[in-house]
């Protein structure tokens, strides 16, 4: 027999024998993750549930209903602003938890800088970085939750479309979205569903879903369904057309970031090269990179620096549409 042909067969059985067992413990393994993540997702349901029970909403209706009503039009306080990072973050943390892990590691890490260098600045600029990382991490992982609760609204309005010309409610399209999707959508839209369910009205509910997530394209979604209740109207095709704007403006976002790619990589280059090179020579030649430490203005000067221009490519390449 010929050796390359036979050198084939080999690899051919090798390969056939390899996706054979791929194919078995991965039917395997997907069966029983299936499992679990029906279980996950029967227990979100009832956390959910509870999370909205116990909401300080159903607690003074009044007082939300005033707060509902009220100026939209101003600019919220900068404490507004600051537990509606916490609660859009999707972890679990209020705000006076964050302040004590911000005043925590403030405190932590600039006594451990001050000790090991001996130095006031070092252990000032310790203590601004203990104290901001938490915030940039809160703020980032609001960032991406916004992202993903974006990207998951078009879907949710084509299922909410089906589930009302099917002949259901609107609030049971709200339920089948927290059924049927994933985080963080599914969570929203559950707390909204089981508010209406526990007896708020479902103005307040929707108004409080605009609020809690912060997006623009919930924002037009809500005041869309009040108008079709007070007006009338097709609120499948409503829902459809949501979807489609949406969609289009998540596409033109898409759009945007790409053409915004290279400023952005530009500044992470220019904010992140004089730091690192700063830390490189500090490894490289201690005693040359240290001599900049005996100058602080020159530190606060860079500092000062690279913080008006990070606004500055900040507001370049970040705009609303």
């Amino acid at each position: 027999m010929n050796p390359t042909f036979l050198t084939f067969l080999t690899f051919f059985a090798v390969v056939t024998a390899c996706a054979g067992i791929y194919s078995i413990v991965s039917d395997v393994y997907l069966r029983d993750r299936s499992r679990v993540s029906q279980r996950v997702d029967e227990e979100f349901r009832k956390r959910a549930r509870a999370r909205a029970q116990k909401s300080l909403l159903f607690k003074d209706l009044r007082a939300l209903s005033a707060d509902v009503a009220g100026d939209e039009a101003e600019r919220p306080s900068l404490g507004r602003r600051f537990e509606a990072m916490v609660e859009q973050s999707g972890l679990d943390l209020t705000p006076s938890k964050l302040l004590t892990i911000m005043v925590g590691a403030s405190l932590g890490l600039g006594l451990l800088g001050g000790l090991v260098r001996h130095n006031i600045l070092v252990a000032a600029v310790g203590a601004i970085v203990g104290g901001a990382a938490p915030i940039f991490f809160v703020n980032f992982k609001r960032n991406a939750r916004s992202g993903k609760l974006l990207s998951q609204l078009p879907d949710a309005f084509d299922l909410m479309s089906r589930v009302i010309r099917a002949g259901q409610t609107m609030s049971q399209g709200l339920q089948a979205v927290a059924d049927e999707f994933s985080p963080p959508i599914a969570t929203e839209f559950a707390f909204c569903f089981e508010q209406q369910n526990l007896g708020l009205a479902p103005e307040t509910a929707l108004r409080e879903l605009a609020r809690r997530t912060g997006l623009l394209e919930l924002k037009i979604f809500v005041l869309a369904m009040l108008v079709q209740q007070q007006t009338g109207g097709n609120l499948a095709e409503l829902l459809d057309k949501l979807s489609h704007i949406i969609r289009e403006r998540y596409k033109l976002r898409g759009k945007i970031q790409a053409l915004t790619a290279e400023g952005r990589m530009q500044a992470m280059v220019l904010l992140g090269l004089p730091p690192g090179l700063f830390l490189f020579m500090l490894v490289m030649n201690r005693s040359y990179a240290g001599i900049l430490l005996e100058h602080p203005s020159l530190i606060w000067t860079t500092v000062i620096s690279e913080t008006i221009g990070g606004l500055w490519i900040r507001k370049i390449v970040n705009f609303d549409f």
